[in-house]
């Protein structure tokens, strides 16, 4: 056994060592890539305790060991209290330890002899010669009874088990066996004894795991393959030592080493492996702080990764580099499947698609790029699909209505707001130089009070009014043709830089609809309230006339044609679509839809003489204001009751 004046000065050399090892640790701990580390078939001193330990945690640097990025120890040292701290400890749990009864005081020699023993005590000098056990066992060699001497010989054992207790900890089994030597040797110590023992036994069996677990983290198998990795190792010790503080630290260090991982795929940007290193680290401690900061710390870079992906994103969109906006955008989302602002882009990136970067109902005007003006105001209108025509049971149904039919509108297109005024018109006439067919065909037609009715009138143009009266410009153009059309729309196509033409059937039916089932755009029925302007039968002429087919209870308060955008707009924000005048589009005549497109292309054969006249006038009957009305008429015809409006497309 070993004199206790030699462990004390052995353990103050050791706990030396230990706050210079202790500082190399943490260094170590903090900046392991500047150190070369590889376990030492050497035995050296535990840091803690001074004693010889074979666990393989050498941290002295070698010279031909390979340059490691992870740790092989298992995480900083463990710090203990001092061994009287925990004999105190010990002391207050077990305060219900009696002493025997003193039948007479201790003698003077016994006195002086327990001081002896006490002043070792204070000392740490445990056991040996002239030791503290040494003393109390001599005294009570002379007397049984002494209870200085008993309370003495329970701090020696008191202590030697904290120190133990502390040896096992640190994993230093050389100094455990040791002083659990000296604990055996001293008289009723085998209740303390035998656990220890046992301890002991556990310790030698996991201390080789510990150094395998060390070279195994030394050479980067720390979670990986399973089965031979540090971390089951790890599990293996703490299925033998569910406390053993070393393991449990280790385990800590291989979730350290997972989480670097996920830290360094984030640095290439590959978020997927991160995520996989992140689950793999939550299975190893789900709870632990490391986990939580660095999945936040993560979550911060997904989101600054994800935002400048979709910055680059809205770039590529603006230069109107569509499948590259796309593929940014899903790569940020990838990465961040809420990235901020994600849902507006793909707004603008649908937008951008579908209608050119304008909205659905959004109202522009094209300017003329080669001189001052502009086009009409246009309405974006949005993609969708209708039932084109009317059934058979629908009241007023025509057969040229038929068959109903559904209609894709895939691509986006904007329709003018309003007909094509008179003021826009006589724009187009002044710039071009163009003479409308009313002027080069001499006349059109005009409404006729005294027979209630519209008749030719050679004079008549597209200046004029329904009355054959000079027009106001707010006024829908008349009594132009569709030729006359045509060409006002190929004229702002020149003038914009934009493609303008006249609506298809479809197109303007569709436009007339604004997503409505019905028989009108407002419902089945008369209207409740001013929406178009249409034969009332409230309304009069100048003279009184009454029309004798029209809506019961309705009055618009105007008999010919009113200034555009007068009434209400229907859902898609377009004005007169059912009234007002009826209007141009660009298809050909046909009786029916047997063979009609199912899109909005326009229906078309080379040549054609007659077109198609879609949408209500202010002198309609009722059944010819319905959305599925449509007839057909020469291409040259000029009429009081039909204009026109132009769609611009978007891309």
């Amino acid at each position: 056994m070993p004199n206790t004046e030699t462990v004390r000065r052995q353990r103050a050399i050791g706990g030396a060592m230990g706050v210079a090892v202790l500082g190399f640790a943490l260094f170590y701990h903090f900046f392991p890539q500047l150190l070369h580390v590889q376990p030492s078939q050497n035995t050296p001193r535990s840091p803690m305790r001074g004693q010889p330990t074979t666990m393989g945690f050498d941290q002295r640097p070698q010279a031909a060991a390979p340059a490691m990025a992870s740790e092989i120890d298992a995480g900083p040292p463990l710090v203990l209290a001092p061994a009287s701290v925990i004999a105190a400890r010990r002391r207050e749990k077990n305060n219900d330890i009696q002493l025997p009864a003193q039948a007479t005081p201790d003698s003077p020699e016994l006195t002086a002899m327990l001081d002896r023993a006490d002043r070792a005590l204070t000392a740490d000098r445990l056991v040996g010669k002239e030791s503290a056990a040494s003393l109390y066992m001599a005294v009570l060699k002379q007397k049984a009874d002494s209870q200085r001497a008993t309370a003495g010989m329970n701090e020696v054992r008191a202590r030697l088990v904290a120190e133990i207790e502390q040896d096992i900890v640190l994993g230093d089994a050389d100094a455990a066996r040791d002083s659990l030597d000296a604990l055996k040797s001293l008289p009723d110590s085998a209740a303390d004894a035998n656990p220890l023992q046992q301890r002991l036994a556990v310790l030698d069996k996991v201390r080789p795991l510990l150094g395998k677990a060390a070279e195994q983290l030394r050479d980067g198998h720390a979670n990986q393959p399973r089965g031979d990795s540090a971390l089951d190792t790890y599990r293996q010790v703490l299925q033998l030592d569910p406390d053993n503080a070393v393991a449990l630290q280790g385990v800590t260090q291989v979730q350290h080493v997972v989480l670097d991982t996920a830290l360094a795929a984030v640095a290439q940007n590959d978020f997927k492996a991160a995520d996989a290193a992140l689950a793999e680290a939550a299975v190893i401690e789900p709870e632990s702080q490391a986990l939580q900061d660095t999945r936040g710390r993560i979550e911060g870079m997904r989101r600054q990764s994800a935002a400048g992906v979709l910055a680059q994103a809205r770039s590529a969109l603006d230069a109107g580099n569509l499948e590259l906006a796309q593929q940014l955008a899903t790569q940020a989302q990838q990465i961040s499947p809420d990235v901020a602002g994600i849902d507006d882009f793909n707004e603008r990136l649908t937008n951008a698609r579908l209608y050119a970067s304008y909205k659905p109902g959004q109202v522009f005007a094209d300017r003329f790029v080669d001189s001052t003006g502009q086009a009409p105001a246009m309405v974006v209108v949005p993609t969708g699909k209708f039932l084109m025509g009317s059934p058979d049971g629908e009241r007023g149904h025509d057969p040229n209505e038929a068959p109903v039919h559904e209609v894709q509108v895939d691509k986006g297109f904007a329709v003018g707001r309003s007909a094509v005024t008179i003021g826009q018109f006589r724009d187009f006439v002044r710039a071009s130089g163009y003479t409308p067919q009313s002027q080069s065909l001499q006349g059109g037609s005009v409404y006729d009070e005294a027979s209630g009715g519209l008749r030719d009138d050679s004079a008549a143009t597209w200046q004029d009014d329904y009355l054959g009266r000079p027009g106001q410009d707010r006024l829908p153009v008349i009594n132009v043709s569709w030729n006359d059309a045509k060409a006002y729309a190929d004229w702002l196509s020149q003038r914009t830089g934009k493609r303008y033409r006249l609506p298809s059937e479809a197109e303007f039916e569709y436009a007339l609809r604004a997503g409505t089932t019905t028989r009108y755009w407002w419902g089945d029925g008369n209207p409740a309230n001013k929406v178009e302007n249409l034969t009332g039968a409230n309304d009069r002429s100048a003279s009184g006339r009454r029309w004798s087919n029209a809506f019961t209870g309705y009055k618009d308060g105007y008999w010919g044609p009113a200034p555009v955008m007068s009434f209400s707009p229907n859902p898609f924000g377009l004005y007169d679509m059912g009234g007002n005048v009826s209007e141009w589009v660009a298809d050909c005549w046909h009786d029916n839809y047997i063979r009609a497109p199912r899109d909005t292309q326009a229906w078309v054969n080379p040549g054609c003489g007659r077109r198609v006249i879609r949408g209500g006038s202010w002198g309609s009957a009722p059944d010819m204001v319905r959305s599925a009305y449509r007839q057909g008429a020469s291409a040259d015809l000029r009429n009081a009751r039909v204009g026109f409006r132009v769609v611009r497309e978007l891309q």
